[in-house]
């Protein structure tokens, strides 16, 4: 059993060291980038969600529809006893609907880089589901670290991956990332995963330009971010956020703009910026069903169930690791 005051925490926590080199690799690049993993702090992560809950946004309200339509397709082919391992500290109403209906589940992984975030939604979750085991892991989750063992007998592991951020992996890097969640979730392992799909470029303009501007705040946020922890001195007055859809890649491109020739300082190290410069922050890619059914053979999996809205703007897959 679990409570909110016993919570076993996991700490792989990436050290400020590995931080500091990736935004001073990524700025140093030429074109400049961030990793979008490091927006979610904990501002950042209650900045994403507010985003879920946009008009614009479509993603989470069509995700969760399709999860209330067919939960019982997806608890059957789940099962009962299984370790639930979710990438991203989920205390949201998609997790709660499995949480609420598998059957005797051996235990509930959430796993998130951002400590404090995960530690609030795993304190959450346990106070609300005292019978189930909740195992909390702070990590890189695409990184090697070892996952905990519940007390009760496991029949399977299973990662739960919802939204769409699969996506923000290039397709060879989704690849190798779903190599090693099959490695990961051992034989008979399943995967229940969310996929965005292709659709018109301007639902996709309007879902990442928000009108209250709180998609702009979040990208921004990762330069708080280096301020904060790195001694940093952006300006964010002199960044803009400008997210913009490559059709030809399939993706939509989250920048941060440079408003004007300038030098930042990161550590003591200077980094300079033309005007009109700009910081890859993130890649949304947005894939057909046979292409991401594809991309999930060729790392291991076999998909055997795709859900979706009438109107095929999102999907929910279900994939079992091959033998």
């Amino acid at each position: 059993m679990s409570s909110p005051d016993t919570l076993p925490l996991l700490d792989f926590h990436p050290e400020t060291e590995s931080f500091r080199d990736e935004v001073l690799t990524g700025l140093r690049d030429d074109p400049k980038h961030l990793p979008s993993k490091f927006f979610y702090d904990e501002r950042g992560s209650k900045l994403f969600d507010a985003i879920c809950e946009l008009d614009e946004y479509y993603l989470t309200r069509t995700e969760l529809a399709i999860m209330k339509m067919h939960l019982g397709a997806m608890v059957d082919a789940l099962g009962p006893r299984v370790r639930l391992v979710e990438y991203g500290s989920g205390s949201s109403l998609k997790t709660r609907l499995l949480l609420d209906h598998l059957p005797r589940l051996a235990g509930y992984v959430p796993i998130d880089i951002s400590r404090e975030h995960l530690l609030h939604a795993a304190e959450e979750i346990a106070a609300q589901y005292p019978d189930v085991p909740i195992l909390p892991v702070c990590a890189d989750y695409t990184s090697d670290y070892r996952l905990p063992d519940p007390d009760g007998d496991v029949e399977r592991t299973v990662v739960y991956y919802p939204g769409s951020t699969v996506g923000n992996f290039t397709p060879d890097t989704a690849r190798t990332f779903l190599t090693h969640m099959a490695k990961q979730v051992g034989p008979r392992g399943g995967l229940l995963i969310g996929v965005d799909l292709q659709k018109d470029e301007a639902v996709l303009r309007a879902a990442y330009n928000d009108a209250q501007g709180v998609t702009a705040a979040f990208n921004k946020n990762l330069l708080r971010r280096i301020n904060r922890q790195l001694e940093a001195d952006f300006d964010l007055d002199r960044f803009r956020h400008e997210a913009v859809y490559n059709a030809a890649e399939g993706r939509v491109e989250m920048y941060l703009v440079s408003e004007s020739a300038q030098r930042v300082a990161v550590e003591g190290v200077g980094v300079s910026f033309e005007a009109g410069e700009r910081i890859l922050t993130e890649y949304s890619y947005k894939y057909t069903v046979d292409g991401f059914a594809d991309l999930a053979d060729r790392a291991g999996w076999s998909v055997e169930t795709v859900w979706t809205d009438d109107q095929e703007l999102f999907s929910v897959q279900y994939a079992e690791r091959k033998a």
